[in-house]
C-alpha cells in the first residue's frame, strides 16, 4: 500500500476541545437544551459579543424567551415548542433583544435528538445573525411600496393618477352601493387649455396643469375624497359620501379657488384668467345602476357646461 506524505497524513480529531474549537470559531452561535428541564447545558461565547447577555445568563428557556422581541415571542416560542414536541426539525427567525435594549434578527435552526426509544432527549441548533439579510429585505419591500405609491400617481402635477381612479372608484361605487350612501362625482376640464399651451409654450403649460392640480386636490381634500388626472387637461373629483348639494358646493369652490389663483390667460375666450368648466352629478347606487354609466353622464355634463360659455358647472342634463 502506498503511503501518504508526511504533510497529507490524517489528524486524529478525537478531542472534544478540538470540536469546540471548530464550533466557536465560526459565526453561528451553537447551543444545546436538554428537553427535559429545558435548561440551556452549552452556548457558544460568540452570544455575548452579538446580544451582549453572558453565556452564563443563558440558564433556560425561559431566558431565550424573555429576549425576544416582544412582538415576536409568543408566536415564536409557540411555534418551536409545537415543532420541538412532534419532533420535528425547524427553523424561526425573531428579533432579539441586545443587553442594551436594541434588536438583531436572528434565524434559530433547530435539530431535535431522539432517544432510542423515539423520545425527544435533546435540542441543538445554531443562532445565525441576519440583521443585514432582514434590513436588505424590508428597503427591497419600502422600494416596492414607493413604486407601487408612484404608479398611482400622475408624474406631472403629484395628484393620483387615471389607473388611482378606476381602482377607486369601483370600490367606492361598491359601498355606496351597500351602504345607501350618495356617491357624487365631479369632472374638471381646463378652459381653452390648447390656446393656452400655443400662446404660453408646453413649459408654461406644464406648470398650469400643477397649479390648477394642486387647487383642485385642495378642493378635494377630506378623508376618502380623491382628486385625479384622468388624462391631458382633464381632472375628476370623486366624493363617496357626498349628497348633490355637497358636491355643488364643492365644484363652486373649485372656480372660485382657481379665481384667486389668478393665472394670466391671454387666448382664453371665457375671460383674461385660466377657467375650467366643470360635470357634476350624485347618485345613491343601485343593483342595475352602472358606474361606467353614470361617469358618462357626468361627462356629458362637462361638455354641456363647455357648451354654455365655459368657465361654469353643468349638474342636470339639459
Amino acid at each position: 500500500m502506498t503511503s501518504l506524505p508526511p504533510h497529507f497524513q490524517p489528524v486524529a480529531c478525537d478531542e472534544p476541545g478540538v470540536y469546540r474549537t471548530l464550533l466557536e470559531s465560526t459565526k453561528a452561535i451553537p447551543w444545546r437544551i436538554d428537553w427535559a428541564t429545558m435548561r440551556f447545558t452549552y452556548i457558544g461565547p460568540q452570544i455575548e459579543a452579538l446580544l451582549g447577555w453572558s453565556p452564563a445568563s443563558w440558564q433556560s428557556v425561559n431566558d431565550w424567551a424573555d429576549r425576544i422581541h416582544e412582538e415576536d415571542r409568543q408566536k415564536t416560542v409557540d411555534f418551536c415548542v409545537a415543532q420541538s414536541q412532534q419532533g420535528v426539525d425547524h427553523e424561526a427567525d425573531y428579533r432579539a433583544i441586545t443587553r442594551h435594549g436594541e434588536y438583531v434578527w436572528i434565524r434559530d435552526v433547530v435539530h431535535v435528538v431522539r432517544r432510542p426509544d423515539g423520545s425527544v432527549g435533546s435540542l441543538v441548533g445554531f443562532m445565525f445573525d441576519i440583521t443585514a439579510r432582514k434590513q436588505a429585505e424590508e428597503k427591497i419591500l419600502q422600494l416596492q411600496r414607493e413604486l407601487e405609491i408612484l404608479s398611482y400617481r400622475d408624474s406631472l402635477t403629484g395628484v393620483a393618477n387615471r389607473r388611482m381612479f378606476d381602482t377607486v372608484y369601483p370600490a367606492q361605487w361598491a359601498k355606496a352601493r351597500d351602504t345607501g350612501h350618495p356617491l357624487s362625482l365631479v369632472i374638471v376640464d381646463i378652459d381653452y387649455f390648447k390656446q393656452y399651451n400655443d400662446h404660453y409654450g408646453h413649459v408654461q403649460g406644464d406648470e398650469c396643469l400643477r397649479r390648477v392640480a394642486q387647487v383642485l386636490d385642495t378642493a378635494a381634500s377630506h378623508p376618502g375624497h380623491l382628486c385625479a388626472r384622468l388624462g391631458g387637461e382633464e381632472f375628476v373629483l370623486l366624493l363617496p359620501g357626498t349628497d348633490a348639494e355637497g358636491a355643488r358646493i364643492k365644484a363652486e369652490r373649485c372656480r372660485k379657488l382657481l379665481a384667486q389663483e389668478e393665472i394670466p390667460h391671454a387666448r382664453s375666450g371665457a375671460g383674461r384668467l385660466v377657467t375650467v368648466s366643470l360635470g357634476v352629478g350624485t347618485i345613491v347606487p343601485g343593483a342595475g345602476d352602472d358606474p361606467g354609466v353614470f361617469l358618462d353622464r357626468i361627462d356629458r355634463r362637462l361638455y354641456q357646461a363647455k357648451s354654455a360659455g365655459r368657465d361654469r358647472l353643468c349638474d342636470a342634463e339639459a
